[in-house]
């Protein structure tokens, strides 16, 4: 099936996420004790509710999201070409930013969206953003209702499970066993939070996140057995 796959329809994704607020005094009484139940399990005993907080990112009711980078195929004259672009900044703003794409763009039937580990972290917490803004959810996310295969999101991380599904494998484990040369990283995901709030540096955090993108596309055509992206290439859209 993946070898019958239109790759002009898929929108390849990676989104960065940090904690709501730069620090854990800065929630009300509510929401303290709220997250103190929330993460009472993963930090078990060996940290304090705050201290636990500069990793809050990546839940959905305590992070936002400060980057969506998208990517996409194109092929004009035999020519191949990825298209690379970003929503940053204000995270009401580029969810409708990144909304009207979808609307505008990938919007039909046959349109699908690519993540890492997609299915459970990236659509998901975009979707619970949208609406804690409430703000209309795209037909692409909105899952309500639908069979598993009505779903339109492909995953690479499900693809390599091969139906292993107690097996994780990171993106930068993947495109190293499979040969996909990575360039130096500035950053890594555990970086974010401090680039974001101590540094102010969205764009190292922008340039990350594409990679990301980029990296997910090729292996995308790794597991169809198709010659990778190279720089000539590749295009990055403001």
């Amino acid at each position: 099936m993946l070898h019958k796959l239109h790759l002009e329809n898929v929108l390849f994704l990676d989104i960065e996420t940090v904690p709501e607020f730069r620090n854990f005094s800065e929630l009300d009484d509510e929401k303290k004790l709220l997250w103190e139940e929330k993460s009472r399990y993963q930090r078990k005993e060996d940290y304090t509710a705050e201290e636990f907080y500069e990793r809050a990112g990546i839940w959905s009711e305590f992070g936002k999201i400060v980057c969506i980078s998208v990517g996409f195929f194109s092929f004009r004259n035999d020519k191949r070409s990825f298209r690379l672009t970003s929503f940053k900044g204000e995270e009401e703003k580029l969810l409708r930013d990144f909304t009207a794409l979808l609307e505008e763009y990938f919007f039909q039937p046959n349109h699908l969206l690519c993540a890492h580990n997609g299915k459970e972290f990236d659509f998901p917490y975009i979707a619970r953003r949208i609406l804690i803004h409430n703000m209309r959810l795209p037909s692409k996310l909105n899952l309500f209702g639908k069979k598993p295969w009505e779903v339109p999101h492909l995953d690479t991380l499900e693809l390599w499970k091969f139906g292993d599904y107690k097996h994780y494998t990171s993106l930068k484990l993947l495109t190293h066993v499979l040969g996909i040369p990575s360039p130096k990283e500035d950053i890594d995901g555990s970086m974010v939070r401090t680039v974001y709030y101590e540094k102010g540096e969205i764009d190292r955090i922008v340039e990350y996140c594409e990679r990301d993108v980029l990296a997910i596309a090729q292996v995308i055509l790794r597991l169809r057995q198709e010659d990778l992206l190279n720089e000539s290439e590749i295009i990055s859209v403001e």
